[in-house]
């Protein structure tokens, strides 16, 4: 009899340690995919925020938001849908507000160049974006056009050396300044910089086809014969690349923007 009370003992407890050893072991992998699903969660909300700011600063620009200031009820009307609210789109406001992007009066909301157009640009050639659903509104649809229609599109060479010279090098100060006017008036006019180009985004749209040192050259070269004046003054976020990218000279010092002198 104590026998078989015994070996009943150590079953029962046996049978503990197992029911205790299975519940910790659920707990765990449930606290695991709870741990996946918070973590997805945070991604699909992330991707929905940078889709979210794209299309209010598509919406902005749309409605003429870097010549004017649109009223905010022209804005929200377009981008907020009938299961949303207004509230829903604080954060976007506020982030973008922070970067730069926007300025936002107690009127209405202004896209601000070069920094907003930057930002915009960015998300719309991000693989992320997209319109959810099967309908895109036409405004929407139209401004996509709008926007794909000015921009100048430079299909340029491969830069596959042939005989030791990349296809597409500018080999010479006269055709560096055919290039570079071109560059200018094209960033000039799509992003509505006011006849002051930054210099960093001149040199970054030419690339590699031309050196640092002749880019420095002869862009210099051009102020001396008053093509171009090169002035000082700072850059919105003062990135230290693009400090890099712009021209320091032993005498003037730190040049950030290149304007025009003539036709």
């Amino acid at each position: 009899m104590i026998f078989s009370e015994s070996i009943w003992l150590k079953r029962s407890n046996i049978q503990q340690f197992l029911g205790y050893f299975f519940w910790v072991n659920n707990l765990q992998r449930y606290s695991y995919y709870d741990h996946l699903c918070q973590k997805n969660t945070l991604n699909m909300t992330s991707k929905n925020t940078a889709k979210t700011r794209t299309r209010l600063l598509l919406a902005l620009w749309d409605l003429g938001g870097t010549q004017q200031e649109v009223k905010k009820g022209q804005l929200t009307k377009r981008i907020v849908s009938k299961s949303q609210k207004v509230a829903d789109y604080q954060s976007s406001f506020e982030e973008l507000q922070n970067q730069g992007a926007i300025a936002i009066s107690k009127k209405g909301y202004s896209l601000t160049s070069p920094k907003g157009l930057e930002v915009l640009s960015e998300g719309l050639r991000s693989g992320e974006f997209k319109f959810e659903g099967t309908i895109v509104g036409t405004w929407a649809a139209n401004a996509l056009v709008r926007w794909i229609s000015q921009i100048d599109v430079v299909v340029v060479s491969a830069d596959v050396p042939i005989n030791g010279v990349k296809v597409g090098a500018i080999a010479s100060y006269d055709e560096f300044k055919t290039v570079a006017l071109e560059v200018y008036d094209k960033l000039n006019q799509n992003y509505n910089l006011d006849d002051l180009v930054p210099i960093y985004r001149i040199r970054r749209e030419i690339g590699d086809r031309v050196s640092r040192q002749d880019f420095n050259e002869w862009l210099l070269k051009m102020q001396e014969k008053d093509i171009l004046q090169l002035q000082g003054g700072s850059l919105s976020d003062s990135e230290p690349d693009k400090l890099e990218d712009s021209i320091t000279t032993p005498v003037s010092g730190l040049r950030c923007y290149a304007k025009r002198l003539n036709s």
